[in-house]
Parts: C-alpha cells; sequence; structure tokens
C-alpha cells in the first residue's frame, strides 16, 4: 500500500453514528464520568464562571446608579436621616412622584415637550433623509466640499454659536427685508407696523432650524443617510427612470420605504435627544412666564414636599433623581417598541464603534 496515500478523511455524519454506537456499549455512570471528568468539560466550566462572574459585575457597575435613583425615589423623609437604610426603605411611599405629577405639572409639561420633540423629529427626519440622499446619490461639482461643512457642524461647539443664534431668532429678519418694510428709507411710508420679529419663547426657532437642516444633530442624521443610500444599488433607481418615474416619485416610491429602519432609527435619535435638550431651550426659552412650560422646567422642589430639616439636602437630591426619572420614562418606553429598528437602522448605516 502506497505510504504516501492519505487516509480517507471520515465524515461528521460518521463520526456522530461511531459515537453513538460508542456511548451505547457504556452504562449511564461511565458516560456521565467520561463527560464530567475530563478537562475539556472543566475548562469550559471554568470559562463560563469567569465570564458570567465579569458580566454580573459589569453589569452591577452600570446599572446600581439606576438602581439607587430608583430605590430612593420611593423613600420618606425620614429614611434620609435613618443610617439603617442603605436601599431598602422601611416606609416606601409614591409621595415623591405624586408631588412632582401635581405640583410641578408633569403632565402639561410632558405634552409640551411631546409636541415640540414630535415636530421637530418628523421634520429633521425628512429633511435630512432627502439630504443625504442627495450627497449619495447625485453626482455634482463640490460635492465633497458641501459635505465638508456638514461634518463642521458635527464638529464645532454649540455653545461658540449661542449668541449669534439667539440674537438671529430675538431681532429676526432675513436680508434685512423687515427693516427696509417697516422703515428704512422710506421712513414716511411704513409698509410692516414692526422693524423686527421676535420668535424667541417659542416653537419657531426649533422648527425653521429642523427644516433648513440646521437643527440638533442635523449633521449626524444627514451622515447616517448618506452612509445607509451609499449601500442602495444603483440599479433601482436606473429601472424607476426607465418606466418613466422622476426623480423625486423615485425617491418617494422606491428610496423611502427601503429606509423604514433608518427613518426610524434617525427619528428616536431626533426625539431623544430633544426631549432631554437643555441647551437649546436654554438659549431660545428665555422668560418663565411666556415661554412653554416643558420637562426642563420640572427639575425643582414640588411646593408640598418639605426639605428644610436635617438630611434635607439628600432628600432634595432624591427628588431632583427622581424627575429625571420621569423624564426619561417615556423614552425607554418608545425605546421598548422600536428598539429592533434602531439596531437595523444603525447596521445598516455602516456605522461602528
Amino acid at each position: 500500500m502506497d505510504a504516501t496515500k492519505k487516509a480517507p478523511k471520515v465524515k461528521k455524519d460518521s463520526k456522530d453514528k461511531i459515537k453513538v454506537e460508542f456511548e451505547g456499549q457504556l452504562s449511564a455512570w461511565e458516560r456521565f464520568r467520561l463527560k464530567v471528568f475530563s478537562m475539556y468539560f472543566v475548562k469550559n466550566v471554568l470559562v463560563r464562571i469567569c465570564t458570567y462572574i465579569l458580566l454580573v459585575g459589569v453589569s452591577y457597575i452600570i446599572i446600581y446608579p439606576f438602581i439607587s435613583k430608583l430605590a430612593s425615589s420611593i423613600m420618606c423623609r425620614e429614611d434620609f436621616v435613618d443610617v439603617t437604610v442603605m436601599l431598602i426603605s422601611k416606609n416606601p411611599t409614591l409621595d415623591t412622584y405624586k408631588a412632582i405629577i401635581v405640583d410641578n405639572r408633569y403632565f402639561e409639561a410632558m405634552l409640551n415637550t411631546a409636541l415640540l420633540s414630535g415636530s421637530c423629529a418628523l421634520i429633521q427626519m425628512f429633511v435630512t433623509c432627502l439630504i443625504g440622499y442627495g450627497f449619495a446619490k447625485f453626482r455634482f461639482r463640490g460635492n465633497g466640499f458641501l459635505f465638508l461643512f456638514v461634518i463642521v457642524t458635527m464638529v464645532v461647539p454649540h455653545s461658540t454659536l449661542h449668541l449669534a443664534m439667539f440674537m438671529k431668532f430675538r431681532y429676526f429678519d432675513v436680508f434685512g427685508i423687515i427693516k427696509f418694510l417697516g422703515g428704512g428709507v422710506f421712513e414716511a411710508v411704513k409698509i410692516l407696523p414692526f422693524t423686527e420679529i421676535d420668535f424667541t419663547n417659542g416653537y419657531v426657532p426649533f422648527i425653521l432650524l429642523s427644516i433648513t437642516g440646521l437643527g440638533f444633530k442635523n449633521g449626524l442624521y444627514i451622515f447616517l443617510f448618506r452612509q445607509f443610500f451609499r449601500g442602495v444599488p444603483d440599479e433601482l433607481e436606473e429601472s424607476a427612470y426607465i418606466d418613466g418615474a422622476g426623480t423625486f416619485r423615485t425617491f418617494v416610491q422606491i428610496i423611502l420605504p427601503l429606509s423604514v429602519s433608518m427613518l426610524v432609527t434617525v427619528f428616536m435619535f431626533a426625539f431623544s435627544w430633544q426631549w432631554t435638550d437643555k441647551y437649546y431651550t436654554g438659549v431660545f426659552f428665555t422668560s418663565v412666564t411666556k415661554a412653554p412650560y416643558t420637562l426642563r422646567d420640572i427639575i425643582k422642589i414640588p411646593r408640598s414636599l418639605d426639605t428644610d430639616y436635617a438630611g434635607g439636602n439628600m432628600y432634595a437630591a432624591a427628588i431632583n433623581n427622581t424627575c429625571g426619572i420621569m423624564i426619561i420614562a417615556p423614552l425607554i418606553f418608545i425605546y421598548c417598541f422600536a428598539q429592533k429598528q434602531l439596531v437595523q437602522g444603525i447596521e445598516r448605516s455602516g456605522i461602528t464603534g
């Protein structure tokens, strides 16, 4: 027999059959001993134990702050001066939640915030989708240069634009047209009874920024859509053009149905970031009485809760933490229903890390 010839490989099905036949000749105790008292089994057990210990430790570090805030939110004021109370309250109560809902007008603030966040998120979703599609599928001179400005909006700190944005909407006038018509060179004949418009303390600045693609985090949304649309085959659009569809019809009937996961992802990003935003609302909402009452205004001590006692500082901190819990609770509820689309959108956008 030729020694250079290789032995025929045993197929997996044959191996399994031989293994079953061999194990069938052994008793139950022998099979158990061979399986348990082997280095392979011990190694797997040790790896699993170490993995679970590591996961439990990391999870504890991440989840513990939330657990402590939830636990303190149902504590009564006496628990904060009782040294024996750590996480579990001796007299749990929902008085803090009731006071925030009634005294701080939680549902009114939530409705106003939902109206602002929902309208901005919808507008930003469609506007940035259209802009991202243009950058991804249309070849024109200056494409890369214009997209550079999109990247710049992601890099430039928002605080550097604070004064400029406030002045632009506090004394709103496009190219000086309003000032020209309201006074200007024609002092005798004033077409408009005013020379400026104050858009602060309202939703108009947020809507205008969203429509023009300059809203909160819009540069990131444009980048996500551009990455997503670059992965869409050009043949789909070419087939639509051959069938007589125009650019806009192709975008609405072909591209948008393919982009549902990314649309949901961008909507959730825009909605959640606008929901928890304090910067832009701090810029445009300058009056307590004129500005809409939003969730940023509920972070305060309710009138019905007394924090003026020894240990009241800890109680006040727990109340503020409870306000934060009630602010993010709707976002957690929404995420539970849209997490699948969110994960799919991030995967298809090509964003990693």
